[in-house]
């Protein structure tokens, strides 16, 4: 599904045309309905590998421009990867406030565009992050993104639960598009964190829990 297609569903869907749904006002449906389905489920596409040299005696690294949420950290050295363990800020001040240095074993996010290490470097290392982007918008990218090509519905109906809202449309059409949303979700859920990350020979069928 291409923006423009997505467009036209939309206003046909909502009967409503571009005199009051502008594109600025579309647009931002799109930027959030996108976001919303980042945050419900952590597809393929979000999968960002990112790798840093950082010299010895150091212990900031400055983050990838699109990173929103790091899912683990690693240090190389030669043909040894650790994964570091994550701690917060205070735990990495009070750790590097004796001076210690060494391979890295810890990291924290210190501010929106840092993290810190500890103990700071004892020499050159290389630093790996395994992280969740915010990925591009189909606002910004034409004809098409991965969740309008491999979720269309889900991205329609997120929009349309978004568009109802604004209108202030009856309360049943904004459950419906809810319902069907997560209808929606549920089967792409199960193929992103199921099918595609599994081995059914290993590990069997993936499956939902069912409510009693």
């Amino acid at each position: 599904m291409t923006y423009d297609e997505l467009v036209t569903k939309i206003r046909d869907y909502t009967e409503v045309d571009s005199n009051v749904f502008n594109t600025t006002i579309i647009n931002g449906f799109i930027d959030d309905a996108e976001f919303r389905i980042l945050r419900d489920v952590d597809s393929d596409n979000n999968r960002r590998y990112a790798t840093a040299t950082i010299a010895s005696n150091k212990r900031f690294i400055d983050t990838p421009d699109d990173l929103l949420v790091i899912r683990s950290a690693q240090v190389i050295d030669g043909s040894d990867r650790t994964y570091m363990e994550p701690r917060d800020t205070s735990f990495m001040s009070e750790f590097n406030a004796s001076g210690a240095t060494g391979k890295p074993r810890y990291y924290a996010m210190w501010d929106e565009d840092t993290i810190v290490l500890a103990p700071t470097t004892d020499q050159e290392y290389t630093i790996q992050l395994n992280y969740i982007l915010k990925p591009p918008s189909l606002v910004d990218i034409n004809p098409g993104t991965y969740l309008s090509q491999k979720f269309p519905n889900g991205l329609l109906y997120a929009c349309l639960v978004e568009a109802y809202g604004f209108l202030k449309g009856p309360p049943d059409m904004i459950q419906y598009y809810e319902q069907k949303y997560q209808q929606a979700l549920q089967g792409f859920t199960i193929e992103q964190m199921g099918r595609r990350r599994r081995d059914e020979y290993q590990q069997g069928s993936p499956r939902l829990p069912k409510q009693s």
